[in-house]
């Protein structure tokens, strides 16, 4: 007996409002059943939404436990280590990590053995080898301008560079679950797992005998991101080569860096473009400050998870619908896409800014001074989720060199921004600066999604009545 919303609502609610929410739950039951591609996609997209609801507590609990613990400027300090590692290990992917998602499904449908089993050993080598590369050239970097650099950073990002391997191949591995549709695998090592064993540890290592300050964190980071990547690597690395052992790989590197290295460009521009902010504020103000922004982003996250839960469950989708032809099948989807990403983060958006002062005093005094940030961040950030992943659909139909451009053009307009506004306005210039590049990406994608695929992926705007 499977479960069913339009069931549970006429059991737990009174006749009016069953009524009322019948219409709705037999849309959900829609969803969740449909055996078509929109049902799969839908049931990614759902379960993936619970995994970021359960993750976004997961994760604020331990920041605010993380922040308690450590006090602001010693917080302050492992943010911008951590939040540079992170982006330092998804740029040493070099775009493996969303262009397997595309290969895997097109050499599942055109039965090609032993390109997908080659695809998948080449991303594994490649970066690992990129990220031991990037690894070294940082160590070498830090001993080179230490002096110019504060000393309390010093030592923090030499460990930090020790797991940034293990991250880049934890975010391979998520791209591959993804590719398979695995969204268990896809979302719970780094969302959920790896914040609690960074917690874990560094309570481990306070009753050790170690103060809980940056440096104590970092180590905590770095066992908790080993523990992480090998349990993925022993669930699926391990579940996607035992089908393939016998099939004799098939590299075509240069094809695959054909597409994987445009995606490399608009993926280090995104997370450029999201975490910008974060590492500008390093730069020019105190770790004290790093810790308020960090700690408001951290509100913002339970808007921004709702257009990660809708792309887990998207992308490998319209990569089938590309490769099926079926570009009517292609245009509704998106559409639906992007209101499945607009009206939930609406909603979500209106609950931060009703709770987000007594939820930034739960980190410790003087960061409720981030809550006013939230006002112009949130109404961005809703703004954004109007055209959904739009992004994710142009790397998917390769356009990948235009996703380059617009965040490329967004990342360079935030970053001059911020260094014209940060000076005079302090916290306040970078919000301005994130909030209009915020509102500039989804400009600029949802007309190039426009001018290159004919589809009108707004959720705002009506659907034309032909799409090519």
């Amino acid at each position: 007996m499977r479960f069913s919303a339009a069931a549970a609502a006429e059991r737990l609610l009174p006749g009016r409002l069953a009524v009322r929410a019948r219409p709705w739950a037999d849309r959900l039951d829609a969803i969740i059943f449909a055996p078509d591609a929109r049902g799969a996609a839908g049931r990614m997209s759902l379960i993936a939404f619970a995994l970021r609801v359960v993750n976004a507590v997961i994760a604020f609990v331990s920041q605010v436990l993380l922040a308690r613990y450590m006090g602001g400027f010693e917080y302050g300090i492992f943010v911008l280590v951590w939040v540079t590692m992170i982006i330092l290990g998804n740029t040493a992917c070099l775009g493996f990590q969303t262009s397997v998602i595309r290969f895997v499904p097109e050499y599942e449908a055109k039965k090609s053995p032993g390109e997908l089993r080659g695809v998948l050993v080449a991303s594994w080598r490649v970066v690992l080898a990129a990220s031991t590369i990037i690894a070294l050239a940082g160590a070498l970097g830090i001993w080179l301008f230490e002096e110019s650099i504060q000393s309390y950073y010093v030592l923090p990002f030499y460990l930090g560079l020790v797991c940034l391997p293990m991250i880049a191949v934890g975010d391979l591995l998520q791209g591959t679950a993804r590719a398979y549709a695995w969204p268990l695998w896809s979302m719970i090592p780094s969302f959920l797992i790896r914040p609690l064993l960074i917690l874990l540890f560094l309570w481990g290592l306070h009753v050790g005998g170690i103060s809980p300050n940056a440096t104590a964190a970092v180590l905590a980071a770095i066992l908790a991101t080993y523990l992480t990547t090998i349990l993925q690597i022993a669930y699926v690395a391990v579940k996607t080569e035992n089908p393939l052992r016998s099939v004799k790989p098939v590299f075509r590197l240069r094809s695959w860096l054909m597409v994987s290295v445009p995606i490399f460009l608009s993926n280090g521009f995104y997370y450029l473009l999201t975490n910008a902010d974060v590492l500008l504020v390093g730069h020019f103000m105190q770790p004290t400050d790093v810790a308020v922004y960090f700690a408001t982003t951290k509100a913002l996250a339970l808007v921004h998870f709702v257009y990660y839960a809708v792309r887990t469950g998207a992308i490998q989708r319209y990569s089938a619908f590309l490769h099926s032809g079926d570009m009517a099948g292609l245009a509704r989807f998106a559409r639906e896409t992007a209101y499945w990403t607009f009206i939930p983060a609406t909603v979500m958006g209106f609950i931060v800014l009703l709770l987000g002062k007594p939820i930034l005093m739960l980190f410790g005094p003087g960061f409720a001074a981030g809550y006013p940030l939230l006002f112009p961040l949130v109404a961005a950030v809703i703004l954004r989720a109007t055209v959904g992943p739009a992004e994710s659909l142009l790397t998917m139909s390769g356009h990948e060199r235009s996703s380059v451009a617009i965040y490329g053009f967004t990342l360079a307009a935030n970053i001059a921004l911020s260094f014209l506004l940060i000076p005079s306005l302090g916290l306040w210039g970078v919000a301005i600066a994130t909030s209009v590049s915020l509102v500039l990406e989804a400009t600029l994608l949802a007309f190039t999604v426009w001018r290159k695929l004919g589809i009108l992926m707004v959720a705002l705007l009506p659907a034309p009545k032909e799409t090519r």
